[in-house]
């Protein structure tokens, strides 16, 4: 029977070790964004003077289609915006992930700013953005086409006006950040040898402007039940596979859970059945399981799981005298670690104080997005949002609204990136 557990996917002891370590050493050294360096100046300026630059990038990805596990052709086009924006190294790895890097040539930490090419939207959806002014329509306007153009607008500010950083700056369109992909593009990117030189990971992703620290982690299922199947009249007193996900799904319907940690359920997804006649031979259901707690995930998963063998244990004694054997499959289709960057690391403090720098207010909340993978290997990452206004997310009717200041999105972001890392020169 498929399960999870918590050693695939939290960090080592030594791993925690280090994060506590890390975590207790960045809370002495001061955060102090260096608003007033002349060539950050310079890039804050740009954005806000260029902003239909990056509304016009916002809506030139949009336009591409980049159903999940099909963001190829978005890829290439963001791969040639890397190619034009001068970073070293493009290049597209074995998943999909498009990765350029943009070295100071001094020593620092190394920083992986990132954003999805993926959308939830299916094969053949009208893409098509629509303007009304500074009002934008369109599938994935904002998750996650406004982080794409944002990570896009803050590589050009920092690449043009020649903001002096330390370290190294990996910019990366990640694939699979959606559902059905499970995180693979993240995974894929700290599965490889990269991995070992990250010292950090923040994400653009949707629209607003907060930082994601909390990572909500999430346990998926399919449930299906299999028997021999008959005629509805003719073969009545044979277990049905369908009664049975029927009597699981009422029980899961009534299992209480915690409010905090906050943690949910829900069946999305019920197939089954060949007629109104036909006791069918399969059926099935889909349930989501997500919470900011790993332990409340876990006995949430293994209550849930109990339940639907029972239930098909109890559909199976109700009818003694079937000859029909039900049989359950259990596949996965998603996990996603549950974890927390401290508000007491460096990358939290740095985007607080970058907002502070901008008289911006950036609450703290928790989330599923890309940085659930290095916040469960302990690597300090958050996501922040892009700036604007956004709508329905995930439906046909999405839009993102860039207002007369939506700008300060992407000075957010160039300016969190340059107090983290480090920028050196005289400040004016």
């Amino acid at each position: 029977m498929p399960r999870f557990h918590a050693a695939t996917v939290t960090p080592s002891l030594a791993a925690l070790a280090l994060l506590v370590s890390v975590g207790a050493t960045a809370s002495a050294q001061p955060v102090t964004p260096p608003a007033q360096h002349p060539a950050v100046k310079q890039a804050l300026a740009m954005l806000e003077r260029e902003n239909a630059w990056t509304i016009d990038q916002q809506v030139a990805v949009c336009e591409i289609p980049a159903p999940p596990f099909k963001e190829d052709v978005r890829g290439a086009y963001v791969r040639e915006q890397f190619t034009a924006l001068g970073l070293e190294k493009v290049r597209v790895d074995a998943e999909g992930n498009v990765i350029g890097e943009l070295p100071s040539g001094r020593p620092g930490p190394t920083l992986i700013l990132s954003s999805h090419l993926d959308t939830v939207f299916p094969e053949g959806t009208d893409v098509k953005v629509t303007r009304e002014g500074t009002l934008l329509r369109g599938p994935g306007i904002g998750d996650d086409c406004r982080g794409l153009a944002a990570m896009l607008a803050v590589t050009r500010a920092l690449k043009t006006s020649k903001v002096p950083f330390d370290g190294r700056l990996l910019v990366v369109a990640t694939v699979g950040e959606e559902g059905p992909g499970n995180l693979r593009g993240v995974r894929a990117l700290f599965a490889s040898p990269l991995k070992d030189s990250v010292d950090a990971f923040i994400s653009i992703d949707g629209t607003g402007i907060a930082i994601t620290n909390g990572a909500v982690g999430s346990a998926r299922y399919r449930f299906s039940v299999k028997g021999p199947g008959g005629h509805s009249y003719g073969a009545f007193g044979m277990a049905n596979p369908i009664h049975a996900l029927g009597r699981a799904i009422a029980a899961i319907g009534d299992v209480e859970v915690p409010r905090d940690p906050r943690t949910t359920f829900n069946v999305g997804i019920i197939s089954g059945g060949r007629s109104v006649n036909t006791i069918s031979d399969e059926a099935s259901f889909d349930l989501d399981m997500r919470s900011e707690s790993w332990a409340a995930l876990q006995e949430l998963d293994a209550k849930v799981q109990k339940i639907v063998k029972d239930a098909v244990a109890a559909e199976q004694a109700r009818w003694p005298n079937s000859r029909a054997q039900l049989t359950l499959q259990i596949d996965t289709i998603g996990i996603r670690p549950a974890g927390t960057t401290p508000d007491s690391m460096r990358i939290v403090r740095s985007a607080k104080a970058a907002a502070d720098a901008l008289s911006l207010y950036a609450p703290l909340n928790a989330s599923s997005t890309d940085s659930n993978l290095p916040i469960s290997l302990g690597i300090p990452a958050i996501t922040v949002d892009g700036g604007g206004v956004g709508r329905g997310a995930h439906s046909l009717e999405e839009s993102y609204d860039d207002r007369t200041d939506g700008f300060k999105g992407p000075q957010w972001i160039l300016l969190l990136v340059s107090t983290f890392l480090g920028v050196r020169g005289p400040a004016m």
